[in-house]
């Protein structure tokens, strides 16, 4: 019974990570390669060790890019530094006061009001929350990636356990 539990568990936790990356409640990522070690601990060999360090890699991997990449657009766009940083501000309010989807809806929100009021132009401001729009989605993205890499490395690790 034990033995079935905690073969159940990688997976599981898998599957929590990718929901928390899709609704970003919890640390989805983290959660994901968590269970890629999990599923190393429970082996103990020396393949399982080495297919966790290569899902360590796709975790930075997907870590860096979720920064560098959206990151980079918005500034090509003209998104300054500092509204970002409100920005990030009004995402962790979000995240207490609406359980769920406040993260990224306080980020969008926060971006359209430093904007409206740097420019005091709401046009202008829109077409920078749009860009911060699609910068979240593809942060999300490129999470998903990542997670799916550490999935895809792990199913691999269980089918040549066998």
């Amino acid at each position: 019974m034990v033995d079935d539990l905690a073969a159940w568990l990688p997976p599981l936790l898998m599957l929590v990570g990718v929901i928390g990356i899709v609704v970003p409640i919890l640390p989805g990522l983290l959660i994901t390669l968590g269970g890629a070690l999990v599923w190393a601990l429970q082996t103990g060999t020396t393949l399982g060790w080495v297919l966790f360090g290569l899902c360590v890699v796709w975790f930075a991997l997907g870590v860096a890019g979720q920064i560098l990449i959206p990151g980079r657009r918005m500034k090509e766009q003209g998104v300054r530094t500092s509204t970002l940083v409100l920005a990030v501000i009004a995402a962790v309010v979000g995240f207490f006061v609406i359980p769920g989807v406040g993260a990224p809806v306080g980020f969008v929100l926060g971006i359209f009001a430093v904007e409206s009021t740097r420019t005091r132009d709401r046009s202008h401001a829109w077409q920078r929350t749009k860009v911060a729009l699609k910068a979240v989605l593809t942060s999300i993205g490129i999470e998903l990636i990542a997670a799916f890499a550490i999935i895809l490395t792990y199913v691999a690790g269980v089918l040549l356990h066998r």
